[in-house]
């Protein structure tokens, strides 16, 4: 018998249950993975509070690193004894043990660690669309990122400084900015003192910047657009605050033709060959070390509902991941 968070109802993090599980036999073309980290990501608070709906009991997590423990039939790209990472569409990676589609799967580098591995699969490939694909930074372009201490947030302003980009980091408190400049942010925009639009203003010499990389949501959705230049991009990738309401689009036109989108990660790694290609480019800038994956905190995997409390307390920086 093996053991996981099981959520019986959608709620605060007392919803979270620490539970014995028992899973199905292994189908054609899955493998049997036991969890050595697992990772926490924001998108789990969604899908617990039922911001993403989700049929219930469930489990909870979508990515993880472990050992290849068994094998479906028709298997034959990972062999029994490979370490390897997932992130997956539906959640269920905070538990000992899951099954997993075998296309899913991605061997790790002897140079990557578990822990590294559990903490960087949504987040760092959430980072790689985002800077290579949704909007190719170039080099001396200005951007803002939202977050800028948190896990994504540290990973944009390292990637995006490593390609050259003008980074301005917008955090919640000094300590944070300490990190956000650590990690390649050359200005940092601390809102519980400043005003995010004026100081960007500022910060450009009144032009504003081409990207806007906002998990905020609700409450930064609109001061974001007006903290962008003529024809710039805002990329909308998470609700921390809640989503964003419906708005006219006449409100684009009227700040310079600006553009919208709201990517997910699901989309862009579709696909095997997107996977590996997404996944390589990954790993190597971590191998490189041009990105580095500082993991703030570790909780063991049955405090998982501590882990959802200080994530939505703002009280976390970086990677986290739940331990076994």
């Amino acid at each position: 018998m093996t053991h996981g968070i099981v959520m019986y109802t959608t709620g605060g993090p007392e919803v979270l249950t620490w539970t014995e599980i028992t899973l199905p036999r292994l189908k054609r073309n899955e493998v049997r993975v036991r969890h050595t980290a697992v990772g926490v990501n924001y998108i789990d608070v969604y899908d617990r509070t039922g911001l993403y709906a989700r049929p219930l009991p469930s489990g909870l997590g979508r990515e993880a690193a472990g050992v290849v423990e068994e094998l479906g039939s028709g298997v034959t790209s990972v062999a029994v004894g490979d370490r390897v990472a997932y992130v997956l569409s539906t959640p269920g990676s905070y538990a000992e043990v899951r099954h997993v589609p075998a296309d899913r799967l991605v061997k790790l580098p002897a140079s990557i660690s578990d822990e590294q591995a559990a903490a960087m699969m949504l987040k760092g490939l959430t980072a790689q669309y985002l800077l290579r694909r949704t909007c190719k930074v170039r080099k001396g372009e200005q951007i803002l990122v939202h977050a800028a201490a948190g896990g994504v947030g540290l990973l944009l302003c390292q990637w995006a400084n490593a390609l050259g980009a003008e980074v301005i980091g917008v955090v919640s408190s000094d300590a944070k900015a300490a990190l956000a400049r650590a990690d390649g942010a050359h200005e940092v925009i601390v809102t519980s003192r400043e005003d995010l639009v004026t100081r960007v203003r500022e910060l450009t010499r009144g032009k504003g910047v081409s990207i806007v990389y906002d998990a905020v949501g609700q409450d930064t959705f609109f001061p974001s657009l007006d903290c962008l230049r003529r024809l710039g991009m805002m990329v909308s990738y998470g609700n921390a605050s809640g989503p964003v309401a419906p708005f006219s689009v006449a409100e684009l036109a009227k700040r310079g033709s600006l553009f919208v989108t709201r990517p997910s990660l699901f989309d862009y790694i579709a696909t095997r060959a997107e996977l590996n290609r997404c996944s390589r480019e990954l790993f190597d800038v971590v191998e490189r070390g041009v990105v580095k994956i500082q993991i703030g905190q570790r909780y063991p995997l049955a405090n998982a509902a501590q882990a959802h409390r200080d994530l939505e307390g703002r009280l976390t920086t970086g990677q986290t991941v739940l331990t076994i």
